[in-house]
Formats: structure tokens, C-alpha cells, sequence
């Protein structure tokens, strides 16, 4: 497995990159888990928390409004409440997390020219870039927020408002990740890599576009296959309970299964985070050598030096 490295800086077309990508999932995929694992573990136990707080509430809510308990619709809501606010502070640190292990996770792979099993080489990338990466998370929040702006003046346009949301969204999504990738592997600060971010991915628009369209989709769909396993656990489950005619809310068990089978579904979500990361990362290895043609000039280098 060690030699099954992937050069990324190399010009690659829509079906290169997509190619690309799986390739460097299906070789990279025990190193990067193992390693996101390692990092999400504590992550991991709080959205636990966060499934009990929103299965207790929503078994609450139930049984309230069929009166068969005694917990009030308000003391349900206020876990509801807790459990999204929880979530919610969670998600950023997440997002913040597992966008930097992916980015560092491809820019050591870079380096180092072999699948990363040494999980500190990754946290080292991005130990340094911290305070990088915190303003980075500030900028984007600001920017994100105009964008949303400007995507609800143009969803009011019929039909031609929709499309041009979608693409907008998919064109903001390369910006973000490609100048997140250009902040930490080429040492900019974060107004600097959302600069030079925004010239390749204007340079290279419709490949950005199509390529976080195409391989969002795709990887969405390996996303759903292993989401169908919890699915079809609670469907299952809560047709029993109703053929049986069992009180959710009086049952261990039930409330047991509903409170892993949810955060698993959370775990996959925060999982999606890093494989949504990995498509602009070697979009952005792409998109770098188009313009600057360095792995190609260093090739040439060699090949006229006789190496």
C-alpha cells in the first residue's frame, strides 16, 4: 500500500480528477480514517450527547401530544432546543477540524509521497496553521453570509434563480476549499488564500463547478449507502414498536437504538466534512499547476539534466 502513491500536481480534465479522487480514496481511506478517528474521538462522544438530547425530546414531544407521559411539551422542547444548540457548536468545530486534517492529510501526502499512517505528521500541518485557520473560519462566516445575501435576491427569479443558486453554491464551495488548501500549503495568510483561491477557480470555472457537482452527487450517493444502515435499523425497529404496541418513551432499548442509530448518521455527516475537502484539495493541486506549471517545468528539469 505504501507504493500506491498518486502524483496530484498534474493538469487533469473533469474525468481525470474524478478519476483521481476515487483512486486516492480507495488507497487513502484506512490511513485517513484511522487518523479522523484519532482526532474526532471526543467530537465523537458529544454528539452522543447530542442524539440523547434530540431522541429524548422528540420521544417526549410524541408522548406528550398522545398523553402518555407525563413530560411536558415544553420540557421537551427545551431539550430539542439544547440538543440543536449543542449540535450546532459542535458542527463549527468540526467543520474547522476535519477541513484542516483533509487539507493536511493531502499536502503531507504531497510532501511525502506515500499514504500518511503517522497521524502526528497531519497534526503538525495544522498545529502550525491555527491562528491561520481561525481567521480563515472568521472570514468565511462574513463571506458566506453576503453570499447568502445575493443567492436570496436571485432566488426570486423564476426558475433561471434556482439554477444560478446551484451554480453560485458549487462555485463558492471550490473557492472556499481550494483557498483553504492555498492558506496551508503555500503559507498565505487567510485574506491572501481567498485571493489567490478566487483567481483559480475563476480561471478554471466550470471545471469547479462541474467537479463539486459531479463528485458531490456521487460521493452523496456512498454517503447514503451506509446512512441506509441505521435507516432501515429504526424503521424496522419502530414498526415493531407500533405492531406491538409498546410506549417508546418507556422503553430502554428503543430509546438505546434510536440514540446510536442518530449519531451515527451524525458521525457519517461530520465524516462527509473531509471527503467534501478532498475533492478541492486535488482540484486545487490541479488547478495550481494549469496556471503555474511547476511539477511540469521540474519534470523537464530532470529529463534535461539527465535524471
Amino acid at each position: 500500500m505504501q507504493n500506491k502513491y498518486i502524483e496530484l500536481k498534474q493538469r487533469r480534465d473533469l474525468g481525470g480528477i474524478i478519476s483521481t479522487y476515487f483512486d486516492f480514496f480507495k488507497y487513502n481511506l484506512k490511513s485517513f480514517t484511522n487518523i479522523f478517528i484519532s482526532y474526532n474521538g471526543i467530537f465523537i462522544f458529544l454528539l452522543l450527547g447530542v442524539s440523547y438530547l434530540l431522541v429524548t425530546g422528540f420521544i417526549g414531544m410524541a408522548n406528550a401530544s398522545s398523553g402518555l407521559s407525563n413530560t411536558t411539551e415544553d420540557e421537551s422542547l427545551m431539550y430539542i432546543g439544547f440538543g440543536f444548540l449543542l449540535f450546532f457548536v459542535i458542527f463549527i468545530a468540526v467543520a474547522a477540524l476535519n477541513y484542516s486534517l483533509a487539507s493536511a492529510y493531502l499536502i503531507t501526502y504531497n510532501k511525502e509521497r506515500k499514504i500518511i499512517t503517522d497521524k502526528k505528521q497531519v497534526w503538525a500541518v495544522v498545529n502550525k496553521n491555527i491562528g491561520k485557520i481561525i481567521v480563515f473560519i472568521l472570514l468565511l462566516v462574513v463571506i458566506y453570509i453576503g453570499v447568502s445575501i445575493v443567492n436570496m435576491i436571485i432566488g426570486i427569479i423564476p426558475l433561471i434563480g434556482f439554477f444560478a443558486n446551484l451554480i453560485v453554491g458549487f462555485a463558492v464551495t471550490a473557492w472556499f476549499g481550494v483557498s483553504f488548501m492555498v492558506m496551508l500549503n503555500e503559507n498565505k495568510n487567510a485574506s491572501n488564500a481567498f485571493g489567490e483561491g478566487w483567481n483559480l477557480v475563476v480561471g478554471s470555472f466550470w471545471k469547479s463547478v462541474l467537479v463539486n457537482l459531479v463528485l458531490g452527487f456521487l460521493v452523496g450517493i456512498l454517503l447514503l449507502q451506509f446512512m441506509l444502515v441505521p435507516g432501515i435499523l429504526i424503521g424496522v425497529y419502530s414498526f415493531h414498536l407500533v405492531d406491538t404496541n409498546i410506549n417508546i418513551g418507556e422503553s430502554a432499548v428503543a430509546k438505546i437504538i434510536y440514540i446510536i442509530s442518530t449519531c451515527i448518521f451524525l458521525v457519517i455527516f461530520t465524516y462527509s466534512q473531509s471527503l467534501s475537502q478532498f475533492i478541492n484539495g486535488i482540484l486545487y493541486f490541479s488547478l495550481h499547476e494549469g496556471k503555474y506549471n511547476i511539477y511540469t517545468q521540474e519534470r523537464i528539469n530532470q529529463i534535461g539534466s539527465g535524471d
